[in-house]
């Protein structure tokens, strides 16, 4: 079994589910007393999101790239960015170590066009749904992507920071995302993309009359299907 490295902590909330998520896909799969061999390096997610909200994306890069350098000198055999919107230096990361960055916009695709889906709905953070280091990630693979009209993509992201990151799970949030997931879906939206991890925490199946991609789960289950292959 390969040893997974997990760049945790942004947010702590989602970071468990990973760690959870990857442990019982293990013990599923291996039975007994298996579970996953993994190295955790989660950082201060306080730090990270003042650079995000400063545009000093250079200097959360290297909050990053440090710690995947210690995941490697840990003995990780490869890494995963446990947050969507970081994937933004995700390219940056890669070239400060030796190791690989199982991409999650790549492993989201698979599963999208595995489900013969050709146009999706995004939601997630604003850098995640307004710029292109994730939509382009889709769109390379013919995959449409449509986002939220401008106030709710304020809306989205207000919960995302305000209460979700915070582990605050309000059902008035979850009426709101349920009616903007229904407007991408009357603009011809065949699935939605959970591209937050901890819009999961929220948003469930149920809410959705097409399907979601849990992007915490399937970056998990992906983490899994390489580290035992």
């Amino acid at each position: 079994m390969k040893t997974i490295g997990l760049i945790g902590g942004m947010s702590w909330e989602s970071s468990s589910e990973y760690y959870r998520i990857i442990n019982e896909e293990v013990k599923q799969r291996l039975g007994g007393l298996h579970s996953a061999k993994c190295v955790l390096y989660s950082v201060d997610f306080e730090e990270i999101e003042n650079c995000q909200r400063n545009g000093e994306w250079e200097k959360a890069t290297q909050i990053l790239i440090d710690a995947a350098q210690s995941l490697e000198s840990a003995g990780s055999d490869f890494l995963i960015i446990c947050t969507n919107t970081m994937h933004k230096v995700a390219k940056e990361i890669q070239a400060g170590i030796n190791i690989p960055i199982l991409h999650i916009a790549d492993i989201t695709a698979q599963h999208v066009l595995s489900n013969e889906i050709k146009t999706v709905g995004l939601l997630g953070t604003r850098y995640t749904m307004e710029q292109d280091f994730y939509k382009s990630r889709l769109e390379t693979r013919g995959i449409k992507v449509l986002i939220p009209m401008e106030t709710d993509r304020v809306i989205v992201n207000k919960v995302i920071y305000n209460e979700l990151c915070l582990g605050q799970i309000i059902e008035e949030s979850r009426v709101q995302y349920k009616r903007i997931i229904e407007d991408l879906i009357e603009r011809g939206a065949m699935g939605i993309i959970l591209g937050c991890t901890e819009i999961g925490l929220l948003v469930k199946p149920v809410d959705s009359s097409v399907p979601l991609f849990d992007t915490t789960s399937l970056h998990a289950i992906g983490a899994v299907n390489l580290a035992i292959e």
